[in-house]
């Protein structure tokens, strides 16, 4: 049995990737991975005081938002005729071209199924740099969902 990686947020485009990892590996353990992108975070960090608080806050609202969508991905997965497979999902922290690469490496993954672009909402024919980063940087074939 296969090991399909889906980088997983609260993109349409992660979705659609999802989907098709679906439709394509129906006998595969699909992980989804929700990467926490604590920089992108201290953008909205107050710069005086409180931060700490901030970054306890956005942390645990993103982690409720992930373990929301898995739960939604897993009644996808059962709701999906073809699918017989299994769903693993997973929470890490750090820039999120690097940190798909590593736990894809780290995990043996036989391939990655990502979205062309994430949150940004960015409707662009260029790959995002996200995706562009995992296609050059993968030990194993990305398939870029658009």
């Amino acid at each position: 049995m296969s090991t399909v990686l889906v980088p997983y947020d609260d993109s349409p485009m992660a979705e659609r990737a999802f989907a098709r990892a679906l439709d394509d590996y129906p006998d595969a353990t699909i992980r989804l991975l929700y990467v926490l992108d604590v920089a992108a975070a201290s953008y909205g960090a107050p710069v005086e005081g409180g931060a700490g608080h901030y970054f306890e806050s956005w942390e645990t609202a993103r982690r409720d938002s992930a373990e929301t969508r898995f739960e939604q991905a897993r009644e996808r997965a059962a709701d999906h005729q073809a699918f017989t497979g299994r769903i693993e999902t997973a929470i890490e922290h750090g820039p999120p071209a690097k940190t798909i690469v590593r736990h894809a490496s780290d995990t043996d993954a036989d391939a990655i199924v990502i979205g062309s672009h994430g949150r940004t909402g960015l409707s662009r024919v260029l790959l995002g740099s996200v995706a562009e980063s995992v296609v050059r940087r993968a030990h194993c074939p990305v398939v870029v969902v658009r």
